[in-house]
């Protein structure tokens, strides 16, 4: 497909950017998507991607809303092995809270922990929950794009006015580069490093919710299992810090002997998009419209489809006035 000046144009690569571009050309919008990096090396491509569930019990709430349309495509989605997706059980844990949230109980396969399954954590949980392979996931969706007549143009993105004098509605998902493109005062990069080794044979994920700068958790994709985390709010480094590395291993070997001695793959550095709350909206551009959709943190993956079925709804009508 040649990209036209009536091209709606997505801005990034990552999970945001093509799965919204996947929305729009399946509803028939001409859609390119320009990025200063492929798929591959996006923040996406190193997410653990464990679909935790909502943020909050409260459905009209925007980011619990987004996260409970993406629960429904993941699950439909895991039915297809091609996609990277499948449902996984484990155990959800919090050294930050003592009951389990409400929403949990929704889960597919919920059960308390008992106290020995929760590891010295004072909350846990089982439940059900899709897991997603992110190179695959990426490259599925980058494939499925190009069936729908999408196109991925490489090249970095200047400013939103030079994007907006290309296409008359351009869809702004950056994440952290957002902070250039916009000057938002709200976002901030959350560095994250992961661990990646061969997987020992496990097929249950160990997953915990804190705002702590150190989590511990192993998500099982097949081969590989990805061990976290860090969490290092205002942190650009992409440079794997060594100590952090021995650290995560140290931590989920002690959840989890069978980790110990497993063959390091590699070591991961994303840079997570953190605001207060995402942004999802609509603002004017000289003779152009942009749709900013970012800031989504840790959570991205867990709210793409909600926040692109959105977006879908916006443009489409956009587009048919």
């Amino acid at each position: 497909m040649v990209a036209q000046h009536g091209d709606v144009l997505v801005v990034g690569a990552g999970v945001m950017g093509l799965t919204t571009a996947v929305c729009l050309a399946e509803a028939g919008v001409p859609v390119r998507v320009q990025a200063g990096e492929s798929p591959q090396d996006t923040t996406s491509a190193v997410a653990g991607a464990m679909i935790a569930g909502p943020v909050t019990d409260d459905p009209q709430d925007d980011e619990s809303r987004w996260l409970r349309a993406t629960l429904r495509e993941f699950t439909d989605l895991a039915a297809d092995p091609r996609t990277g997706v499948r449902i996984a059980r484990g155990r959800t844990v919090s050294r930050d809270e003592d009951t389990t949230p409400g929403w949990a109980r929704q889960m597919a396969d919920f059960a308390e922990c008992d106290e020995a399954e929760r590891a010295g954590y004072p909350m846990g949980f089982w439940m059900s929950s899709p897991v997603v392979d992110m190179p695959r996931y990426l490259q599925y969706l980058a494939g499925r794009l190009e069936i729908a007549g999408g196109v991925v143009q490489l090249g970095a993105v200047e400013s939103l006015e030079a994007a907006a004098a290309t296409a008359p509605l351009v869809v702004n998902c950056t994440g952290v580069g957002a902070q250039r493109l916009t000057g938002d005062p709200q976002l901030k990069p959350v560095r994250g490093q992961h661990v990646v080794v061969e997987n020992p044979g496990l097929t249950e994920f160990f997953y915990e919710r804190t705002k702590a700068a150190e989590i511990t958790s192993f998500i099982p994709h097949l081969k590989r299992l990805v061990l976290g985390g860090t969490i290092g709010p205002g942190d650009w480094s992409l440079e794997p810090d060594p100590a952090q590395t021995e650290a995560i291993l140290r931590r989920c070997i002690a959840i989890e002997p069978r980790i110990a001695g497993a063959p390091v793959l590699s070591v991961e550095v994303g840079l997570r998009p953190a605001r207060p709350q995402a942004r999802l909206e609509e603002e004017t551009l000289g003779d152009a419209r942009v749709i900013h959709n970012y800031g989504h943190g840790g959570a991205g993956i867990g709210m793409s489809w909600g926040c692109a079925r959105e977006i879908e709804q916006m443009v489409t009508q956009a587009v048919r006035r």
